[in-house]
Parts: structure tokens; C-alpha cells; sequence
């Protein structure tokens, strides 16, 4: 009659066993979740926030640079005539343009 009761304890054993390697499976996955959320999610929300906030932040000032050159073209063209203002923009943005490319190429030349 010993032999049913050490196949009981046996059982028992094995069974105590697998719960205590259930419990470290377990332990291991809740530990390496929270590793994974500290060390990987986190970081990314605030860079997600961070990127969604500047590009925010430059549509406005694209937008209101915008805004300041519509007004400031409206300006000028009162003061000297819509056809100057024109002639004047597009003679400022011809001679930044030769300019910036004098640079470049100097800088390539390097």
C-alpha cells in the first residue's frame, strides 16, 4: 500500500514543481513587460508626442510667416504700385538665389 502513496507525493512533487516554474515563467513576463515599457515605450510616446509637437508648432509658423508676407506684399504694393512690388520681390529672391548659389559652390569647391 506505500506505492499509491508515493505515486500521491510523487504527484505532488511534480506537481508543486511545474506551479513553482509556472510562477517564474510568469515573474519573467511581468518582469521583462515592465523593462520593455520603461526602457522602449515610454521613450517612444515622448518622442511621438515630441515630433507630433513640433511639427505643430511649424505649420503654425510656416502659416504665420505666411500671413506676414501676404500683409507685407499688400503694403508694399500701396506704397510703390502692385507692378514694383512684384518687380522688387522677384529682383530680392533672384539675388538671394545667385547668392546662395556662389556659397555652394565655393563650398563644394573645398
Amino acid at each position: 500500500m506505500e506505492e499509491p502513496q508515493n505515486a500521491t507525493q510523487e504527484r505532488t512533487v511534480i506537481d508543486a514543481t511545474a506551479d513553482l516554474l509556472q510562477t517564474v515563467v510568469d515573474w519573467l513576463r511581468q518582469e521583462a513587460g515592465a523593462i520593455v515599457h520603461d526602457k522602449v515605450v515610454m521613450p517612444l510616446q515622448r518622442l511621438g508626442l515630441t515630433i507630433s509637437a513640433a511639427s505643430a508648432a511649424a505649420s503654425l509658423i510656416v502659416l504665420g510667416i505666411g500671413f506676414i508676407a501676404v500683409g507685407l506684399f499688400m503694403l508694399l504694393g500701396e506704397l510703390i504700385g502692385y507692378p514694383f512690388a512684384l518687380l522688387a520681390i522677384g529682383g530680392v529672391l533672384v539675388v538671394l538665389s545667385v547668392i546662395f548659389m556662389l556659397i555652394k559652390m565655393r563650398l563644394m569647391q573645398r
